[in-house]
């Protein structure tokens, strides 16, 4: 499984507006594997959607998100995981072993009766 997280120094980015880097991960047996950043524009959707697809990415985790750059992700059918926040290596390193990240990861506040899995 592909997993593509915004990404801020080592950390997942708060806004997905604020990120220009992708970190990009391979998912295997419980393990992480090709690990490698890109760039990317968050106010070229359109062009970010067609990277997503062409990169095979299956997840994207990232920070918050506005519901139109939501919809667009979830368009290409990629399971978006919004509202993370942390260290991207214990994100990625928690999401590869199967623990769940929400609640553990969830912003503060963007929980409670939430309907994110």
């Amino acid at each position: 499984m592909r997993v593509a997280v915004t990404v801020w120094d080592k950390r997942i980015a708060p806004v997905f507006d604020s990120s220009h880097t992708l970190l990009i991960v391979d998912i295997k047996n419980q393990e992480i594997k090709n690990i490698s950043y890109k760039p990317f524009n968050p106010e070229l959707a359109a062009h970010l959607t067609e990277d997503l697809n062409h990169l095979d990415i299956e997840v994207f985790i990232c920070g918050a998100i506005s519901q139109a750059h939501s919809t667009l992700i979830e368009a290409c059918t990629i399971k978006l995981i919004p509202f993370i926040r942390g260290n991207a290596n214990k994100v990625l390193e928690s999401y590869a072993r199967g623990n769940p990240i929400i609640p553990a990861f969830l912003m503060p506040g963007c929980g409670k009766g939430s309907s994110l899995v």
